[in-house]
């Protein structure tokens, strides 16, 4: 990062920048890339772009896009949006949805995009519901966005290249942070035309910046070593899971494809006091509700696997 070569990026000339855009445009399967700071604005950016004020974007109830952005598509894009109830797996019934697309009445928003997320809470996608979800889009004259802030992770573990997934969507948002390790940063892909109007939209949000080279290097070494090295992190998901699943007071979510996420429920008379304890023992856990997400990453090892299962079995051997 100290030795990248930089420029100004707001006028396309930051070296590192184009770099990175290209490599990830090629990773993905898109001909196009556009260095944004999160996957949030990544996504607000594909809504803008996609869709015009009073028009609506189609997203399951748990995804991000829909949940967890605080209603930018709404509130900055103008756009609506139409939630459809996600399945276990992530996916949304494709009956659902066509039936959620509306008709040609100037009564009704105009529903003009269709988002995905994959990974989601850790499950891949299956291929064949993506093919499924692209003859859908495409049959009804819609855009196909896709979250894919894990869309690596969803590849190696299908034991594929990324561009298979990233390839079947009109636009993609990709986290270079996450299991990657980069410390900022996602990549929005799409065609040319595409990518050349979000670049107006994201100077627009604020997004525009200079000498960005020395955060874009960490995110073109990610992409360049990390991608491969996110199987390890699947293996350590799968020997937490187990080692977790020895303890009776917890309730190890199953999933039989398993990435980098692991899903526990803890008692709620036995819930409180966890973070603090987990804390003490050096580990980061966020706990609020149920389930409890455990995420593996490239700065956790065997060993600490090995400890965190150590530590959960400590703190409900001392409340017990």
């Amino acid at each position: 990062m100290a030795d990248a070569p930089v420029g100004d990026d707001v006028y396309g000339d930051d070296p590192t920048v184009n770099c990175l855009e290209a490599k990830a445009a090629e990773l993905l399967g898109q001909d196009s890339g556009l260095f944004v700071t999160s996957g949030t604005q990544g996504n607000l950016l594909a809504i803008l772009t996609h869709c015009q004020r009073g028009e609506e974007y189609i997203a399951g109830t748990k995804a991000h896009a829909y949940l967890e952005e605080g209603g930018g598509g709404a509130v900055l894009a103008s756009v609506q949006p139409q939630p459809i109830e996600n399945q276990p797996d992530g996916t949304l019934d494709l009956k659902s949805v066509r039936a959620a697309i509306k008709p040609d009445d100037f009564h009704l928003a105009i529903t003009r995009l269709f988002c995905l997320e994959n990974t989601f809470f850790g499950t891949p996608l299956p291929m064949d519901y993506l093919s499924e979800a692209k003859a859908l889009v495409s049959g009804n004259g819609l855009q196909f966005h896709l979250d894919g802030a894990r869309i690596f992770n969803a590849a190696v573990s299908e034991g594929i290249a990324p561009d298979a997934i990233g390839g079947m969507f009109d636009s993609v948002s990709a986290c270079l942070s996450k299991g990657l390790g980069a410390p900022i940063g996602s990549v929005l892909a799409g065609s040319r035309d595409f990518i050349q109007r979000a670049r107006r939209w994201r100077k627009m949000l604020g997004g525009g910046t200079r000498q960005v080279g020395i955060l874009a290097a960490a995110g073109l070494y990610a992409l360049q070593h990390n991608i491969e090295r996110l199987a390890e992190d699947h293996e350590h998901a799968l020997l937490l899971a187990a080692g977790l699943g020895e303890i009776d007071e917890l309730d190890v979510h199953k999933t039989d494809r398993r990435t980098n996420m692991v899903f526990i429920s803890v008692p709620d008379s036995k819930r409180e006091s966890l973070a603090g304890f987990m804390h003490d023992r050096g580990i980061l856990v966020t706990v609020e509700e149920n389930p409890i997400r455990l995420v593996t990453h490239l700065d956790i090892d065997r060993t600490g696997i090995h400890q965190t299962i150590d530590a959960f079995k400590d703190y409900f051997l001392r409340a017990a």
